[in-house]
């Protein structure tokens, strides 16, 4: 169970956060998977951003934020099965996680569609988790052909 509490966790998701160097990062093709290091030059706070993709059904992915690169603080599954949150509700996919104290990212919600847009598209949504998660300056990314 993570040591963070919410007041941490919300100020983590809320503060500016920016690609740590000019890399282009390959998006992961099928079964793939990539970390790529983000920083919060304000705050002096490091972050990971986690893509990974499913190796037998293509649409399938997760992005993921870590506040001081070991505490999740936001998740977003596409293309996977329904959650079931600790109260028992089912929520379907695609659907995001957002920290909670004393549960993690156990609760999954439905994604608002103000905000991601396009929720079937792999490439659109990872730029709408990015601005989500106040990624202010994303990493360059290249599309792999599969």
């Amino acid at each position: 169970m993570s040591d963070l509490s919410q007041e941490q966790a919300d100020f983590f998701l809320s503060i500016d956060k920016s690609r740590v160097d000019e890399t282009t990062w390959l998006l992961p093709g099928p079964g793939d998977k990539i970390n790529i290091p983000l920083i919060s030059f304000e705050y002096k706070e490091e972050f990971l951003l986690d893509i990974s993709r499913s190796r037998i059904v293509l649409q399938k992915a997760t992005y993921q934020t870590r506040a001081k690169q070991i505490h999740p603080i936001a998740r977003i599954d596409l293309g996977g099965q329904p959650h079931r949150n600790p109260d028992d509700s089912e929520i379907g996919s695609p659907h995001l996680h957002v920290f909670r104290e004393g549960f993690g990212l156990r609760w999954a919600f439905a994604l608002d569609p103000k905000l991601f847009l396009t929720p079937n598209e792999l490439v659109p949504t990872l730029y709408d988790f990015m601005a989500y998660c106040n990624i202010v300056d994303a990493p360059d990314f290249q599309v792999s052909l599969f």
